[in-house]
């Protein structure tokens, strides 16, 4: 399957602002977004324009498609799944995206970020209703428990969580038990719920030309 290999750093200079793919380092003086203003490239100063309504529509959709850690051709699929959902298109798909796997164990503390939450699930590290599950994009349901398995539960992070309990707050949605390494899905996400600035209705307008 591709996957994007390149620095993450620079897709969050691309999109000018910070979308926490580095975990705890983008909340440091080190983040590539503090340090440089520009985007990446020879040309990244020359770059800095006033965007056209496509280039907002463009941005706007490459900012959560990095975020969430999506490729292109399973994030039209999750704009196509939303658009035969009832109920807002937007909201629709940002549920969808919060319900995948990976972002549900980076919600519960499990992985400081996605990507690390990601490597988690897909290393085989993490159960669903008892179940190892390995794959990222997985959706939950409600009154789904997913667990950390007994082979992780030595990693450092992991065991921070477990003793501390976890740094970030807990979505609505979710419920946590960090003694056990257990959460549960107690509902289906909101769009209160969304914990960054997203126009999602800039995403369905690129994908409605």
């Amino acid at each position: 399957m591709a996957r994007y290999t390149e620095s993450v750093c620079r897709q969050c200079r691309r999109e000018g602002t910070k979308l926490f793919l580095k975990g705890n380092r983008c909340y440091t003086e080190k983040c590539a977004v503090d340090k440089r203003h520009t985007v990446p490239g020879q040309h990244g100063q020359a770059r800095m324009k006033k965007p056209s309504e496509y280039g907002m529509q463009l941005r706007e959709k490459q900012k959560v498609r990095r975020t969430y850690g999506v490729l292109e051709s399973q994030f039209k699929k999750y704009y196509d799944m939303a658009v035969n959902m009832r109920g807002v298109t937007g909201d629709n798909m940002l549920q969808i995206l919060e319900r995948r796997l990976d972002n549900v164990v980076y919600r519960l503390g499990f992985g400081e970020s996605r990507p690390m939450a990601r490597q988690l699930v897909a290393h085989g590290h993490v159960t669903v209703d008892g179940k190892k599950v390995d794959i990222a994009s997985y959706i939950v349901t409600p009154g789904q428990v997913i667990s950390v398995r007994d082979n992780a539960r030595q990693f450092a992070s992991i065991k921070q969580l477990r003793e501390e309990g976890s740094a970030k707050p807990i979505p609505q949605w979710l419920e946590l038990d960090a003694e056990n390494l257990t959460g549960k899905v107690v509902m289906l996400p909101k769009r209160e719920d969304i914990d960054f600035s997203v126009e999602e209705h800039l995403i369905v307008e690129f994908y409605s030309r």
